[in-house]
């Protein structure tokens, strides 16, 4: 394979790939990345098995059309400190030449025919969604999904696809994010993808996309890439049971003043009491040290009888993060009961600290 490319087209597709190679075990090719080319389209490669990625481009001159691996960081730390100007990919002797006038770095390789292989999306059913909101869902729901639970199916994000709907859900067990939209579908099904691969799908994909699915993989393609993951095996928790059906109390709120008011407590604690009165909202943090801080918030709460929520200020922080209104509702019903903030058609259930 011999190639010639800009520097900056080359940097740009190895630094998108970084977060889909092997970091902990250099000695594997999944440190590698695959560089190939058929004289028309070079594509990039890189996965670490549970996800990967594949980038194309026409932008570059082929010489010699084939395919070579090298470590993805040691790559992208040559091609950094070059200029901003034409370089030259070559393999010679099983080892990858990269040259700029007067510089010249050598990279081992392995075998391109063992790197492993990436799903088709062949024969494969699709899902109809725009980019957007599919970006936009995940991104509300991403702070809920659990890292590193015992539960597996809890360190990800469901998508549950009706006919007539799509709900994206996750939840940490302590709170629960929901995201519905109304979407026609042709399939009804509900998969599991892990969190590492929400939040990459969030940085790649602004434009239009196809996603298609099997029982294992979900596969992202567009126009100069293509995305897949392993999807989580397991039962999802059945989230309709958690959602309270009704509310007792109910009051909108201002978002920007309600943050300013928790800020404030989280100087000295995360954990907040949060009593609402007729007239006002009082904020008090719970801290076992012999410090406190409280604030109150003027606002006509509508409660007939003073309430009162124990809470992780920062579950309500990042519900109050996603949201794009400047108000928001709070529903509850008993202090001890689970209570839920919503904002259009995303809301957030959260279980309230019993003190």
């Amino acid at each position: 394979m011999k190639i010639t490319i800009d520097k900056s087209v080359l940097e740009n597709m190895l630094l998108h790939l970084q977060p889909f190679l092997e970091k902990k075990d250099t000695s594997q090719i999944t440190s590698h990345i695959l560089i190939s080319t058929d004289g028309k389209i070079l594509s990039t490669k890189a996965t670490d098995y549970e996800i990967g990625l594949t980038l194309y481009t026409h932008a570059h001159t082929t010489t010699q059309a084939g395919s070579v691996t090298a470590n993805g960081k040691k790559l992208l730390d040559i091609i950094r400190i070059l200029k901003d100007e034409n370089l030259e990919l070559e393999v010679i002797n099983d080892n990858l030449h990269i040259r700029q006038k007067r510089s010249n770095f050598k990279l081992p390789t392995y075998n391109s025919n063992e790197f492993p292989l990436f799903p088709s999306i062949e024969e494969k059913p699709n899902i109809a969604i725009n980019s957007q909101i599919l970006i936009e869902s995940l991104k509300k729901i991403t702070p809920a999904a659990d890292t590193n639970n015992p539960k597996f199916e809890l360190n990800g994000a469901l998508i549950d696809i009706k006919i007539n709907q799509i709900n994206f859900v996750s939840t940490d067990t302590r709170r629960l994010a929901l995201v519905h939209i109304e979407n026609h579908n042709n399939h009804e099904l509900s998969i599991i993808v892990p969190k590492k691969a929400i939040i990459e799908i969030q940085k790649l994909f602004p434009d239009n996309i196809e996603i298609y699915y099997d029982n294992t993989h979900l596969i992202i393609k567009s126009d100069n890439s293509l995305f897949f993951t392993k999807l989580i095996n397991g039962k999802f928790p059945d989230y309709t049971r958690i959602i309270p059906k009704e509310a007792s109390r109910s009051i909108t709120l201002e978002k920007s003043s309600f943050i300013n008011s928790i800020k404030q407590i989280t100087t000295i604690s995360n954990d907040i009491k949060l009593v609402f009165k007729h007239d006002s909202i009082e904020f008090e943090s719970l801290s076992d040290d012999n410090i406190e801080a409280k604030t109150t918030l003027e606002i006509v709460s509508g409660f007939e009888s003073p309430f009162q929520l124990a809470i992780n200020s920062r579950y309500i922080l990042d519900f109050l993060g996603q949201i794009t209104t400047n108000e928001f509702t709070l529903e509850a019903n008993e202090s001890n009961q689970p209570f839920v903030l919503k904002s259009d058609n995303f809301k957030t259930i959260v279980m309230p600290i019993v003190i």
